[in-house]
């Protein structure tokens, strides 16, 4: 069976409604935020919606196949995501950020070193940002004394 546009965006407007419908559930036990936590899931949903509605909208061929080895890469990156959500709170932030980043760089095809420097020089700066300036609780993990 061959993928096109059509059913790929076919497939996106299924995942829009999924989050959609589980996004609109979504309550605050008190009011943290001005928008609160149904913003993103719906936000995300209104332009998977669209775009995918474009792909349905214009039609076309077939998608052409993945790249030799691109497969593996994208298993991978989803058993990045889901250990990522999984281990989120128990690491904290820079933590789980840090080790996200690193193996991700490493997907596309970054250095070691590289990785490494951007993944904890980013985690850091954005913990600082999201944490001290935009007063957005984030957790703190295994470097709960230290943060």
């Amino acid at each position: 069976m061959t993928i096109n546009d059509r059913m790929a965006g076919i497939a996106g407007l299924l995942l829009a409604a999924f989050l959609a419908i589980f996004g609109w559930g979504l309550q605050a036990p008190f009011a943290y935020e001005p928008v609160g936590p149904r913003a993103f899931p719906l936000g995300l949903s209104l332009v998977i919606a669209l775009c995918s509605g474009w792909l349905v909208y214009k039609g076309g061929g077939e998608a052409e196949p993945n790249p030799p080895g691109a497969n593996l890469r994208i298993s991978l990156m989803v058993g990045l995501i889901a250990a990522y959500a999984f281990l989120f709170v128990w690491l904290g932030f820079v933590i789980a950020n840090t080790i996200m980043v690193v193996f991700v760089g490493r997907l596309f095809g970054g250095s070691w070193v590289k990785s490494v420097i951007t993944g904890v020089v980013m985690s850091v700066l954005f913990f600082l940002l999201f944490d001290k300036v935009l007063d957005v609780v984030l957790p703190t993990g295994l470097l709960g004394g230290l943060l």
